[in-house]
């Protein structure tokens, strides 16, 4: 047997002598040039029927049938008497009287050049041979043989021609290799084409890459993505969750806080005072004393401090109304009519004493549970009673006082409700000047949160 043969060739080897086992004497192995033939005749002869006298001839256009004929018997007898008149069938009858042998194995490669004469005489001696005699052949196309098993040998796969090649060439390129796998597809497992790689014309520098390695790194970069989506996923809902507390802790705080310029458009009067200090005209402060040089002696300076402070709040009332006038908004046809605010002192006898003195009292007296309304929060105590007289709230607003942010706020509320229901009603109630403010419920639990922080 050769030294190596491949997988699938070594299983037609088996399939061939079965055949012959069977029965079959005759058999015709097909294929096209290169898929070797040949060597699956020569494995056959050298590996099976150890026994048989053998004969193994090559027959090309050029050799007639006298020679054939002769190369034929003289492998199968011992220094045969050939007479070249005769037939392959009679000289093989003639050698058998004068020779007698058990069984005999030829094999014809190239069985196309054969003659139809040689073959039909071929046929005659696989069918009526005497002894055992086993006839194969191998050919590029059919034969004109009617009593044959016809054998087709198949293109090698893709994985024999790489094994078929590694025993021929031990430095093969890797399988990524484009000319190298170019190759492999253009000799569609032919064997002759295989072996007719040239190591040093068909090369490519091509690096191959670890592909556990790759797969690592690969596995590792999802793994990272994953965990960065994941991680600006957790960080959205958290800064949608912070806005969102923020934004209630505010409107719990102070939502209803507004600037004083909207409740309001008198200024304060410290400032207009200040302000009009400097225009108070020298006629109406008291002249000081000229000097009586003639006699020798200064009359007494006397200030008259009623008569300048009685002159000081009069100019200030009036630039007071000139200003509120203006701020007010005026009709196209006929001005509105407008409730002039009453002075600090009017102010503190027609208000209840709860709106000069915050109602933190009144709150710590009622229970956690009850609900109110939070109309107004500002950090100006004046602002509020003016809040409650301009909406007519003095008999029903209340006031208490806190701190944030480290400065004190008023905030106004309205009425003390046992459930929520009755809280809503009353907001539901209120005019469409308080309702423009945003008022909201607030719990009396934590307005007394909010007063116990004047004590921090």
């Amino acid at each position: 047997m050769q030294a190596q043969i491949l997988p699938s060739r070594a299983a037609l080897v088996d399939r061939i002598a079965l055949q012959f086992e069977y029965g079959q004497n005759l058999i015709v192995l097909l294929g096209t040039s290169g898929l070797g033939k040949s060597y699956m005749l020569e494995t056959f002869i050298t590996d099976k029927y150890n026994s048989f006298n053998k004969a193994f001839v090559q027959v090309s256009a050029s050799v007639n049938d006298v020679s054939l004929i002769s190369d034929i018997l003289e492998q199968s007898f011992n220094s045969p008497l050939i007479d070249h008149d005769l037939s392959l069938s009679e000289n093989f009858y003639q050698l058998l009287q004068q020779q007698p042998c058990e069984a005999c194995l030829w094999v014809l490669d190239n069985a196309r050049h054969l003659s139809e004469e040689l073959l039909q005489e071929l046929e005659l001696l696989a069918k009526n041979s005497p002894i055992t005699l086993y006839i194969m052949l191998a050919s590029q196309s059919k034969l004109a043989i009617n009593n044959a098993v016809e054998i087709y040998l198949e293109p090698l796969s893709s994985r024999e021609s790489k094994q078929l090649m590694s025993w021929y060439f031990p430095n093969l390129p890797y399988d990524e290799d484009p000319v190298f796998s170019a190759f492999l597809n253009e000799a569609k497992g032919n064997p002759s084409l295989l072996l007719a790689w040239q190591p040093t014309e068909h090369v490519a520098d091509i690096v191959k890459k670890d592909t556990v390695s790759w797969r690592i790194h690969l596995i590792s970069l999802l793994i990272i993505i994953m965990l960065l989506i994941i991680g600006l996923l957790y960080k959205n809902d958290m800064t949608q969750w912070w806005q969102t507390y923020y934004q209630n802790q505010q409107s719990q705080d102070i939502d209803t806080a507004i600037p004083a310029a909207k409740i309001t458009a008198i200024p304060r009067a410290d400032k207009e005072v200040s302000n009009d200090n400097a225009d108070i005209s020298k006629a109406d402060l008291p002249l000081e004393p000229v000097s009586d040089k003639s006699q020798g002696n200064v009359a007494p300076h006397k200030n008259d401090v009623p008569a300048i402070m009685q002159s000081l709040t009069r100019q200030a009332q009036q630039s007071a109304q000139s200003e509120q006038s203006e701020a007010l908004p005026q009709s196209s046809n006929t001005p509105e009519s407008i409730e002039p605010i009453e002075s600090d002192d009017k102010e503190s006898s027609q208000s209840k004493t709860s709106n000069n003195v915050s109602d933190n009292a009144w709150y710590l007296a009622q229970p956690d549970n009850n609900t109110t309304v939070q109309l107004l929060a500002v950090t100006q105590k004046k602002i509020t009673r003016e809040f409650i007289i301009r909406h007519n709230l003095s008999q029903r607003a209340r006031v208490y006082q806190t701190k944030r942010n480290n400065k004190v706020w008023w905030v106004v509320t309205i009425g003390s409700y046992a459930s929520l229901a009755d809280a809503k009603s009353a907001l539901s109630a209120l005019p469409s000047t308080l309702r423009k403010n945003k008022p909201f419920y607030k719990k009396i639990s934590k307005i007394k949160q909010e007063i116990a922080r004047l004590d921090q």
